[in-house]
């Protein structure tokens, strides 16, 4: 516990698992997971854009569900599974998503890039075969202000043709 001004802050001790990695953290009562991931764990590519849950950019995937960073607090993770974008990549491989979005240039500034990409991730595994209505449905939440989101699109229904022809070879 640290005093504060005329009150206690407390500081927790939580234990996730983060890119498949099981991890002890601290973290104060009111400290978002956003927070805990860029200022006590250091994985700095989820991305702070707008704080309140509007923009996308802080988009991780807890327990399966993509959801906001900046409106998650760290002391309600105890146990979950918790996936950012920098466990896309594997074996220093990149994942295909991440691969498009290079070939296409679907990235400018690089603010919504991750929450983009880790959202993408998260609804082509539900939808591995979508149209372009669905993924510009899909992808609704991440808003870019660089890119324009064609390439965006175009890229992710790309990605996802390559990820369905590997999975049936």
């Amino acid at each position: 516990m640290e005093q504060g001004k005329g009150f206690v802050v407390e500081r927790h001790i939580v234990a996730a698992k983060i890119n498949g990695d099981e991890i002890q953290f601290s973290c104060f009562s009111g400290q978002t997971l956003l927070d805990v991931l860029r200022s006590e764990l250091y994985m700095t590519g989820t991305k702070n854009g707008c704080g309140s849950g509007d923009c996308g950019a802080c988009t991780i995937v807890l327990n399966g569900r993509p959801v906001n960073a900046c409106l998650v607090l760290g002391v309600e993770l105890e146990g979950a599974r918790i996936e950012t974008i920098e466990g896309m990549a594997q074996d220093n491989q990149l994942h295909p998503l991440q691969q498009k979005f290079l070939d296409y240039a679907a990235l400018q500034c690089g603010i919504c890039t991750p929450g983009i990409l880790t959202m993408a991730k998260a609804f082509l595994e539900k939808n591995p075969n979508p149209t372009e209505r669905e993924v510009r449905y899909g992808l609704a939440g991440n808003l870019c202000r660089c890119t324009g989101y064609d390439k965006i699109v175009r890229a992710v229904l790309d990605a996802a043709a390559e990820m369905r022809s590997e999975k049936s070879e």
